[in-house]
């Protein structure tokens, strides 16, 4: 997965921080529409040396990228709520008190897209939705205090929201890593697995159809001499 990340990012013109301990942060929002399911990823890569030869550290961890169902009935926004639009969120992050409750990575140094799902049914309206661009507290952070949580409900109304307590920790104490080193600055990438597939889809159409003309093109300028000398 981390050279298919590698490689959308550089498709799309994504940065991949090469700097001794500086936290890549992507979240993978799956490719399943289901509702108030951890059916997502976050992914934390960083490289551990100096000089030419990079050591990677590379983690994944359950997430949801999306809003509970919960939220997609009751808004807090009277456009809908919010699900974060894939991305690059460039220093947009910093450690900040979630709620005023408990340190999490919080949106507190720019906007960020999001789509706003404003039918107020259960269902993940991810292409039908109104674009907003703000300061929403789009917030990494985790769902209940200990233990796993099993489905999304009301821990996240548009957070990147972790499943298990101890994932989520873990993730605290890398950042607090990052943050001795380069500062309480952190970017944020979101990529889309149905989006990427539709891509690689299109990338695949035009190239059949490239084939397709050139081999036209070699028939129309060596096919006639064939047939004439026949």
């Amino acid at each position: 997965m981390l050279a298919r990340i590698r490689n959308i990012a550089v498709r799309r013109g994504f940065i991949i921080y090469k700097e001794p301990f500086k936290l890549n942060i992507w979240g993978v929002r799956s490719r399943s529409t289901a509702p108030n399911r951890f059916d997502d990823e976050l992914h934390i890569f960083f490289n551990t040396s100096e000089g030419l030869i990079k050591k990677w550290k590379h983690f994944v961890f359950p997430i949801t990228t999306d809003p509970g169902t919960y939220w997609l009935k009751n808004p807090m926004h009277p456009q809908g709520t919010a699900m974060l639009a894939p991305g690059q969120y460039l220093n947009t992050y910093k450690i900040a008190r979630h709620r005023e409750k408990y340190y999490a990575l919080c949106q507190r140094l720019g906007k960020v897209q999001v789509i706003r799902d404003y039918n107020r049914d259960s269902l993940l309206d991810f292409y039908n939705g109104r674009p907003d661009w703000g300061m929403f507290g789009i917030n990494i952070h985790r769902a209940r205090k200990t233990g796993t949580t099993y489905t999304i409900d009301n821990h996240s109304a548009g957070c990147q929201v972790f499943q298990k307590a101890k994932d989520f920790n873990f993730f605290m104490r890398l950042c607090e890593m990052h943050k001795r080193v380069h500062g309480n600055v952190f970017t944020y990438t979101l990529i889309d697995r149905r989006m990427e597939f539709r891509t690689a889809l299109k990338r695949a159409a035009i190239g059949l159809l490239a084939a397709g003309a050139l081999a036209a093109g070699y028939w129309w300028l060596n096919g006639k001499d064939e047939l004439a000398a026949a």
